[in-house]
């Protein structure tokens, strides 16, 4: 009966003791006095990184670049205007009687033409039209218009028979432009995927070191409070005074461990603040994190075959590689297209009139096969046009083109350098899936593993308690010594850490084994974290116990 009054009692005067340091929240505990608190659940940090982070920020951008080099790359099939205005002055010697003036020959001639031409996305097909117009002044006397007005309306259509007809550089590119927009687009789900991971991994490890903190401080003032029994009973003569020595030793050693876990909590703060908030905030480094949300154990079902059957068929990585794959595809076709003979169909159709001061004529004398001027006549612009409408001076050609390399060209090697880089991706991709496959295979055992964990640290926490127990009555009995009820105290806490790093680890394995489904993992591949067993770790993250034998209540 005294004894349970004694642990009772210890139990009551310890729980007094820790209520303050409880109380006491990690802003408190870690920083400045009057800083601000944002308190936010692990969805809250997710949502703030989707619009903060700068890894997704920078992802986000490629896309934009990629619909702006699709847009460039369409501008080749855009049609373009094009105009010229000329003028030009040419004198040129008389060489014969046939020159048409005595010294020289001058003429005088003003050219202007407007036109359109365009490259067609089907077929390779390409078009121009052209509206030319010129007026020449000469003293050329063969010549019967001076001025002489010219005006004519061209058309030219080429198509590609073989070569060029399926494919051509330029779709080409843009085929593999848009594949690359779909790549971009993996790119940010990918990026998302691997923040997403790393908030909840960095959120889960801020609320561990917050209840580590917790458990530091109870430890500490359950450490304090054998010291002052240990005192009491050194002063009635029923302890040694080497006992308060080691006492002392204790509350030291749990002394550290708190200022340890508070650098831990500043740590983890940094690490989540940087992956969800605005870097430009002007509190950015000054705001603490108080994480509403606790690591809880819900033991989950885990369904192996159908985990890899969606990751082979979402994961962003594998789609990336099978999207180079067809964009491969996509050069090998243009490359094997390149070496087909060059086979063009060619139309070219034209109108044209001609107008301006007419020379007249009369009867050649004297010899001269030219006969003298006797009048002129004009002929205006609008009569040139309306020889174009009418059509009254066509000229077309039909032609067909044909160009054939002899030998072997550069294209048939190219072509087969191309099936052998493209048999290599098919193979590598077969690799990419065996390491996928592994990587969720090895992802589940992690999560089964730290699920069975969490149940085996808490046997092993149970059973430290009850040996703790025994431990506290051989020692009021006076069958035992301080040192043994120390070392019974650092044996539970070890197993207690055990038991909330259990938990941590099999909260952070069902984020790996989501996010393995989806992307990649960014930081190695899952694993069993290790828990360290050395007195450093065990002090660094448990809960110790009064020297009356009771145990503080688990954080988790």
């Amino acid at each position: 009966m005294r004894t349970s009054h004694a642990v009772t009692l210890c139990l009551l005067t310890s729980l007094a003791l820790a209520l303050p340091a409880l109380a006491q929240t990690p802003a408190a505990s870690g920083g400045p006095a009057m800083a601000d608190t944002r308190r936010l659940s692990v969805d809250d940090a997710v949502r703030q990184a989707l619009e903060h982070n700068l890894g997704i920020k920078v992802a986000r951008v490629n896309p934009q670049v990629q619909d702006l080099t699709l847009t460039q790359l369409r501008g080749a099939f855009a049609p373009s205007l094009t105009s010229s205005l000329a003028q030009s002055h040419t004198d040129t010697p008389a060489s014969s009687f046939l020159s048409g003036a005595d010294l020289k020959t001058t003429d005088n001639r003003t050219v202007a033409s407007v036109g359109v031409r365009q490259s067609l996305k089907w077929g390779g097909a390409s078009y121009s039209l052209g509206w030319d117009n010129s007026r020449t002044t000469t003293n050329n006397l063969f010549v019967n218009f001076s001025p002489q007005v010219n005006s004519s309306v061209s058309f030219s259509f080429v198509q590609p028979l073989l070569k060029n007809f399926k494919i051509d550089n330029v779709r080409q590119q843009l085929e593999i432009g848009e594949k690359n927009r779909d790549i971009s687009d993996l790119d940010v789900q990918a990026a998302v995927a691997s923040t997403t991971r790393s908030v909840r991994n960095a959120y889960w490890d801020l609320a561990y070191a917050i209840e580590a903190l917790k458990v530091q401080q109870q430890s500490l003032a359950l450490a304090r409070e054998s010291l002052r029994n240990n005192k009491a009973r050194v002063e009635i003569g029923t302890m040694a005074p080497i006992d308060i020595v080691e006492a002392e030793a204790e509350v030291a050693q749990r002394d550290e461990a708190v200022i340890v876990a508070e650098a831990a909590i500043e740590r983890a703060e940094d690490t989540l603040r940087s992956l969800i908030y605005d870097t430009r905030a002007p509190d950015f480094w000054t705001i603490r994190l108080d994480p509403t949300d606790r690591p809880a154990f819900q033991p989950v079902v885990v369904d192996v075959e159908r985990a890899v059957k969606a990751a082979l068929g979402q994961r962003t990585d594998l789609k990336q590689a099978r999207k180079t794959i067809e964009s491969s595809d996509i050069s090998l076709r243009y490359l094997h297209n390149q070496t087909l003979p060059e086979v063009n169909a060619q139309v070219d159709y034209g109108l044209s009139g001609l107008g301006g001061t007419q020379a007249l004529r009369g009867t050649p004398t004297g010899g001269s096969f030219l006969g003298p001027v006797i009048g002129s006549t004009v002929r205006g612009y609008g009569s040139v046009l309306g020889d174009i409408v009418t059509n009254d001076f066509p000229k077309w050609t039909v032609s067909v083109n044909v160009t054939y390399p002899l030998g072997n060209s550069q294209q048939e090697t190219a072509v087969t350098r191309a099936r052998l880089q493209y048999a290599q991706s098919q193979t590598q991709l077969e690799n990419q899936q065996l390491q996928i496959t592994a990587q969720v295979r090895d992802a589940a055992r992690a999560l089964v593993t730290n699920q069975k964990r969490v149940s085996s640290s808490k046997a092993s926490r149970e059973l430290a308690e009850r040996r703790l127990e025994a431990e506290q009555k051989k020692f009021t009995a006076g069958q035992s010594t301080s040192f043994f009820v120390f070392q019974a105290q650092r044996d539970l806490a070890v197993s207690q850490n055990n038991e909330l790093k259990a938990v941590l680890d099999f909260n952070k394995s069902v984020v790996d084994f989501e996010t393995v489904q989806q992307a990649p993992l960014s930081a190695g591949t899952a694993g069993v974290s290790a828990v360290s067993a050395s007195p450093t770790a065990a002090t660094a993250g448990t809960a110790g116990t009064s020297a009356g034998g009771s145990t503080t209540p688990r954080a988790f």
